[in-house]
């Protein structure tokens, strides 16, 4: 993965993508023990072209280095990446407040955990409420900046129903 990565900053530096950050079950291996997945989700900032995002500069330069389409996304040294835009405002923070990591000895950037779990609730699907079990059994979370996220973003419903079945958190 870290030859991905590589090419990641590298597309950074050179502007195809704006910053970028690791999320989904990759970035959830970084907090909790891993689950299998076949891709990478890279959320960035991607430039405008008339209002709406254009990808087709990031799949050009893509291209140009070599890479092809795969599945979903661009074969990238070996790791299927798909390139996501930032929907909602909470998906937007956390790439802004992305947390800086180092994997091997490159430096990339990934959300943090409790912005991972909020983003988890709020999609509800079957293996975001397994994965935010697991964060919560194996007490990746901290448990104030977690009920925070979920205030501001109006899921504290949501979350205060999903800890009564799954276990709470302590401070």
């Amino acid at each position: 993965m870290e030859a991905t990565l590589k090419v990641l900053n590298r597309m950074e530096r050179e502007g195809v993508i704006g910053n970028y950050a690791i999320g989904g079950a990759i970035a959830a291996s970084y907090y909790v023990e891993p689950t299998v997945t076949y891709d990478l989700d890279i959320f960035a900032a991607i430039k405008e072209r008339g209002g709406l995002v254009d990808l087709s500069g990031v799949y050009e330069w893509l291209r140009a280095a070599g890479f092809s389409a795969q599945g979903g996304g661009v074969l990238v040294e070996g790791w299927e990446v798909q390139f996501l835009v930032p929907g909602d405002p909470l998906v937007q923070e956390a790439l802004e407040m992305a947390e800086v990591v180092t994997f091997g000895s490159t430096q990339t950037r990934i959300f943090s955990a409790e912005h991972l779990a909020m983003i988890m609730l709020q999609l509800g699907r079957p293996k975001d409420r397994a994965r935010l079990a697991q964060f919560l059994d194996e007490k990746a979370l901290d448990a104030g900046r977690a009920a925070e996220l979920a205030s501001r973003f109006d899921l504290g419903e949501k979350w205060a129903k999903f800890q009564a079945v799954f276990g709470r958190l302590s401070d």
